[in-house]
């Protein structure tokens, strides 16, 4: 279609029909590839192909916007509108599972079953996802609703949320569903996505999220939709609920409704009598550390919907249904001591020092005590006997005290401090915030030499020092903030320990080559509050050098694709203060990269969708160039290899795990001559 034309109305160019079944046939093709990729894990083409698809989709809707559709999944990647969650509530109350500790306690439970029975029955036994649980409403097929636990009768209305989830249908598949029904499920975030989520909010100092369920919850509460679908979350579904369900086993619907386009877990079984439930408990337990997502524990539930009704509810719970909690591995050891560590940005963390105690295969010495909040709910004092576990089997933390071993001559309770431990200033506690940060940026020596460690880091200016030498530099009064590296003499260099000619000379060679680092990494470097190396991205080349940048407004910053309002009041305090201006007029004056070279990279989209693993050394380009190519022209950097890995970028001495993997999923390996052919460079 020409340029003339498109956006002259489709009944004036007699392409209406043509044009609508284009739009339904992509429609139909999309969610079927999403359906095979995100509840089947069975793709059957590239990331790019699919690419191609969702943008010749995007394409005819944006020139036809008269066949718009609310679930078209182009509207997944949610608004950035905000609004108040409304309350909404529920058709059937979302009761919580009696739970049980032990095998004798699920003894009793299918004992008591037989009782209150006295006919023959089925257990149908079920992980239990450490997720949100959520209640999703369908009607014609069409998800129309949904809706949180909240107190269990009434939730919040998070549908605007859910439907940027990928595994999660917006029109159901087949025809054989019922007019209306509710399917409840868990939102979970997996292990990878929670891994790399930390790992960003560990790079700005904020606080980590504790486990998946913690973080799945964070991003329902969002605000903003957008910020959701930038997570990856997924959705788990285990009961169908309605007047018109189509079997009356609880099992045998969840089967029918895997077929529909739900993502249903394929390690529900269903149980002949209790040794089936125990065989089936010992061997989760086992293996459940394999699995994508976090489960603590088993559940249980009688398969017939008829015997479901006839035992009927407590108070507070199904007597037909109860869950099996796994034990978390917990040790007990002795507080010694807390202290309070200043991060980069301010941040106090509290630690807890711990005497040495083996947990999960590995010595735990100390543990995170969070904020000021978590050490007043466990009223610590110093010389407790704690129990700690390892979070989402990953983060150690104190979960209680064994009050009952307390001496009586015990130490201090403990209590968040007041004052900065390295500077003296008074705290501060933003509002919304748990955290507690020392405000004094450039008279607090942790967040000084925090500050000139992140800007020599290779992501940012790649000066050759690392922490040892910014903590020389600093106690001998040479460098008081990033600015000052730039003055250092050899002469001076010469004074400190460990220092001699070749390494004094090799530190003015590093500083000058840092003067070419391009303007985005120079924004990073200077270590802006919540400014990692993306928003850094965005900035420059939105506002193309530092002076566009320090008189942007508010209402500019948060214009900017992926810029929230966090990051810009955190942008806007960071030029307001004049000292930070002054350093940035130094930087200047040596010769840093303060605006682009007027050329926003323009990518060839030849590497569009493709997902690819580097791995090994090279000799052209350094690892870092590579990744910076791959994602200039619409590449993935993956850290991993799996079955969606498209290539891997092979130098020398390629791990051998890497290699075993490759060969076995006959993944394609590359070497450096052949990428760089595929970029024409």
């Amino acid at each position: 279609m020409n340029s003339r034309n498109k956006h002259i109305p489709v009944h004036e160019t007699g392409q209406e029909g043509e044009v609508e079944v284009r739009i339904k046939t992509l429609r139909e093709e999309i969610e079927q590839h999403n359906y095979n990729y995100y509840v089947l894990s069975a793709p059957t083409i590239s990331d790019r192909a699919f690419d191609e698809r969702m943008k010749a989709l995007q394409d005819l809707e944006d020139m036809y916007p008269e066949y718009a559709d609310p679930h078209s999944p182009t509207q997944r990647v949610g608004s950035d509108l905000s609004k108040e969650f409304e309350q909404v509530e529920h058709a059937y109350p979302m009761l919580s599972l009696g739970n049980t500790y032990s095998e004798e306690e699920v003894r009793e439970f299918y004992n008591r079953t037989v009782r209150l029975l006295n006919e023959p029955f089925e257990i149908v036994a079920e992980l239990k996802y450490d997720g949100v649980s959520i209640s999703l409403i369908y009607e014609n097929g069409v998800l129309v609703r949904a809706v949180t636990r909240g107190d269990g009768t009434r939730g919040d209305d998070v549908t605007a949320n859910i439907r940027t989830i990928r595994s999660i249908p917006l029109k159901l598949r087949g025809n054989n569903y019922p007019g209306k029904f509710e399917i409840r499920g868990e939102v979970l975030l997996p292990w990878a996505e929670f891994d790399r989520l930390n790992k960003e909010r560990e790079e700005q100092e904020e606080p980590l999220f504790a486990n998946p369920r913690n973080a799945a919850s964070g991003t329902l509460k969002q605000q903003n939709p957008a910020i959701v679908a930038s997570r990856k979350l997924d959705g788990y579904f285990y009961y169908l609920l309605g007047e018109a369900l189509p079997e009356q086993g609880h099992y045998e619907n969840l089967q029918i409704a895997r077929s529909w386009g739900f993502k249903i877990p394929d390690v529900i079984r269903k149980c002949r009598d209790l040794q089936d439930v125990f065989d089936y408990i010992a061997y989760w337990d086992r293996e459940r550390k394999s699995l994508p997502v976090a489960t603590d524990g088993i559940v249980l539930k009688v398969n017939s919907l008829q015997q479901q009704q006839q035992l009927g509810f407590t108070a507070k719970s199904p007597r037909w249904a109860i869950s099996y909690k796994f034990q978390a591995e917990r040790a007990v050891t002795r507080l010694n001591s807390v202290s309070f560590q200043v991060g980069r940005t301010g941040a106090v963390t509290p630690v807890a020092n711990l005497e040495p105690i083996l947990l999960s295969g590995t010595t735990v010495k100390r543990a995170s005590l969070h904020n000021a909040d978590i050490i007043e709910e466990l009223g610590l004092r110093i010389g407790d006997d704690v129990y700690v576990e390892k979070g989402g089997e990953i983060i150690p933390k104190i979960v209680g005290v064994d009050v009952d071993a307390r001496p009586m001559m015990i130490g201090d309770q403990v209590r968040f401090v007041t004052h900065c431990p390295e500077c003296g200033a008074h705290l501060v506690r933003r509002e919304k915030e748990a955290a507690h940060y020392c405000p004094n940026e450039t008279g607090c020596p942790p967040q000084i030499k925090g500050k000139i460690e992140h800007f020599v880091t290779r992501r940012a200016m790649d000066i050759g020092i690392g922490p040892e030498t910014v903590e020389d530099l600093y106690n001998a009064g040479y460098v008081k903030n990033i600015a000052d590296l730039y003055t250092l003499q050899i002469p001076d260099l010469l004074l400190l320990e460990r220092w001699a000619e070749k390494s004094a000379q090799n530190l003015a060679a590093s500083l000058e080559k840092s003067k070419s680092v391009p303007f985005e990494r120079v924004l990073y470097g200077l270590g802006i509050r919540y400014v990692g190396e993306t928003v850094a991205k965005r900035l420059a080349f939105a506002f193309r050098d530092i002076d566009g940048l320090k008189q942007a407004t508010f209402e500019a910053l948060t214009s900017v694709d992926e810029i929230g309002g966090r990051i810009a009041q955190s942008v806007l305090a960071y030029f307001a203060d004049e000292r930070n201006l002054l350093i940035i007029d130094r930087l200047k004056t040596y010769g840093l990269q303060m605006a682009t070279d007027g050329k926003i990279p323009v990518s060839s989209g030849k590497l569009k969708g493709l997902s690819i693993v580097i791995s090994g050394t090279f000799s052209n380009h350094s690892r870092d160039e590579y990744k910076a190519m791959i994602e200039q022209h619409e590449g993935k950097n993956s850290s991993s290899i799996s079955k969606n890995t498209d290539y891997i970028l092979a130098g020398k001495n390629m791990g051998p795990a890497k290699l075993e993997k490759a060969v076995k999923w006959g993944i394609r390996m590359i070497d450096e001559e052949e990428f760089l052919n595929m970029l024409a460079l």
